[in-house]
């Protein structure tokens, strides 16, 4: 792994981001007119994308909080606005109609074999391990529902490809897309999930009813 910034002493900036911002080894999607379509539908809604996508070839991105359908409306263009090439996973099968799987190549899902060497975890790794830049979204809590705790598989498939994690917060008080700092995961995935937790103090999600009980019980020790 690339040496570790240090990001414990580096202040966060409230910096709107635009596509120009992502550096050379950011994984772009190469659009011309998305972006534009993407950005204008952002200013229209108010909405924005702040702090800071560093410059590395890969990571894992955390799409936190997940309460709502309207997630998406608001987070797929701002990655588009970005010419962002973050990739999503996605069952193999989903790309055996042509027409579906250039749709699924454009959205930026790849397809992930989970008969190869018995776990999508290891599909996944072995994603990254091919070495070309690769940017992942996961939301770890699983779903727009209400869950108990969130699901480790980011962390290990973080550890397994020996890639840092990079939260994103989608704050629905600020209208904030906000990419936070990397996170290098130690091994130890409860004192780096607290790390982690502990970036979403104050973010408003779309459907409070709906958070998960991690960022609950956040919010609740914060208030003590």
């Amino acid at each position: 792994m690339t040496s570790k910034p240090d990001n414990d002493n580096q202040a966060y900036q409230n910096k709107v981001l635009t596509r120009y911002d992502l550096g050379v080894n950011v994984p772009k999607r190469g659009g011309k007119i998305t972006p534009l379509l993407s950005s204008a539908f952002l200013k229209l809604t108010g909405w924005k994308s702040v702090g800071e996508i560093p410059n590395i070839p890969q990571a894992i991105c955390l799409a936190v909080p997940h309460t709502s359908n309207f997630d998406g409306v608001y987070a797929l263009p701002a990655i588009f606005a970005l010419d962002f090439g973050v990739k999503i996973m996605g069952k193999k099968s989903l790309f055996k109609n042509p027409i579906m799987a250039k749709l699924m190549h454009w959205s930026g899902v790849i397809p992930i074999d989970r008969k190869k060497k018995g776990s999508v975890l290891q599909a996944s790794i072995d994603e990254f391990k091919k070495g070309k830049p690769l940017f992942v979204g996961l939301a770890p809590e699983g779903t727009r529902g209400y869950t108990k705790e969130w699901k480790s598989g980011f962390y290990y498939l973080a550890v397994g490809a020996d890639v840092p994690i990079l939260p994103v917060a989608m704050d629905y008080k600020t209208k904030e897309i906000r990419f936070m700092n990397l996170v290098y995961p130690t091994g130890d995935y409860e004192a780096d999930l607290a790390k982690i937790l502990a970036m979403y103090e104050g973010v408003v999600p779309k459907d409070p009813t709906n958070l998960s009980q991690p960022l609950q019980d956040l919010k609740k020790s914060l208030n003590k």
